[in-house]
């Protein structure tokens, strides 16, 4: 897609807004604030400016495909899972973190039939709710949006591609001490720079990591956890992305961190410019998550990958009854080299001691987190 005035002014005027803040706040924020700003500032941010940023090619002016979108299977296959979920919580109400382009919604809805009452998606985007009112305008007022979560929630909560879209911090290791890596104006470029300052975090495992190594940390995606796990009563959580276990993510040979911006469906490392045309996003430590679900009172129920989730829960039978088309969309949520691997689902439970997911039946990897 070729950047257009509106885009331009779009992203000067941003760029105007994060400069206020960084000579606010004495020259310097940290990368999760700027991420922040970038992403999501009202009517400028990547999210809040009403671009299309979800479709399955660059020609309609998207920059990224999510698996609802790639194949109606996806959603069937989940559907199998909230299902189970639904009945052994003995609830009907769904909610949706992040709903995209409604693709999703409108599919579990549809497979879920009279299963659910009531469906509720939070989505910060104005743009991305429009989308989301058309996709889902067969199932009338079962589907609300809410702004804010409630201080009580009951039923099965999904977020596919959610949580890699919370600021993160970035820290470095320079080969003495570790610092916060964060954003300072650039004079001669008039935009923006990389700045660090010295810090007392450090991540999982610093101790093996070279110098030079940029990584990131996600106290906001755990602290969403966590206040989940606070606000769920009764009921269960699936959440699907990419990542890896603590492990994995922090190896020393993954030294440049795992930050990447992607716009017109191509990827690029400079989360700095183009700012507010472009999404930012990072892989997630599943392990971090898994703990900030345990230690607010949920219960980790299975992790695996996409691959094998989506086999357990019978996307196989599935693609059986699909035509050629079909089958070769599903394939790639499968393929160990597409999405299959890359993406992990991560489950909690609250007050259901007996809950054995069917995602999970073959393949659980708790034991690697």
């Amino acid at each position: 897609m070729h950047e257009g005035p509106s885009d331009s002014s779009v992203s000067a005027a941003l760029a105007r807004l994060v400069a206020r803040a960084i000579d606010a706040a004495g020259g310097w924020i940290p990368f999760s604030r700027f991420m922040a700003m970038v992403l999501y500032a009202p009517g400028l941010g990547y999210y809040a400016s009403g671009r299309r940023i979800v479709g399955r090619m660059p020609q309609s002016g998207s920059d990224f495909v999510t698996a609802p979108e790639l194949s109606p299977l996806f959603g069937r296959a989940l559907a199998r899972q909230v299902a189970q979920a639904l009945d052994a919580s003995g609830t009907s109400e769904v909610w949706e973190f992040g709903a995209g382009s409604g693709a999703l919604a409108a599919e579990l809805l549809a497979t879920l039939g009279g299963g659910v009452e009531r469906y509720r998606i939070v989505e910060l985007s104005a743009s991305l709710r429009e989308r989301q009112r058309e996709a889902t305008a067969a199932f009338g007022d079962r589907v609300e949006w809410v702004d804010a979560l409630p201080d009580a929630m009951r039923g099965v909560i999904v977020g596919n591609e959610v949580l890699d879209a919370m600021p993160v911090d970035l820290v470095h290791f320079d080969g003495v001490q570790w610092v916060d890596r964060g954003v300072a104006r650039d004079a001669s470029r008039d935009g923006f720079a990389w700045s660090d300052r010295p810090t007392p975090r450090r991540p999982p495992l610093a101790a093996s990591m070279p110098a030079g190594t940029v990584t990131e940390l996600h106290p906001q995606a755990e602290a969403f956890v966590a206040t989940l796990a606070d606000r769920l009563e009764h009921g269960a959580a699936f959440f699907i992305d990419y990542g890896f276990p603590e492990s994995e993510y922090y190896h020393p040979q993954r030294s440049g961190g795992t930050l990447m911006c992607h716009r017109a469906h191509r990827a690029s490392t400079d989360p700095l410019v183009d700012i507010g045309l472009k999404d930012i996003t990072a892989h997630l430590d599943f392990t971090a998550l898994a703990w900030a679900g345990q230690e607010a009172g949920l219960d980790v129920v299975g992790y695996t990958s996409q691959a094998r989730f989506l086999m357990n829960c019978g996307i196989g039978e599935l693609m059986d009854a699909a035509d050629l088309r079909q089958r070769a969309d599903a394939m790639k949520l499968l393929n160990e080299h597409e999405m299959g691997e890359l993406f992990k689902v991560l489950a909690f439970a609250k007050g259901l001691p007996d809950f054995a997911p069917v995602g999970f039946a073959n393949g659980d990897r708790r034991h690697r987190l």
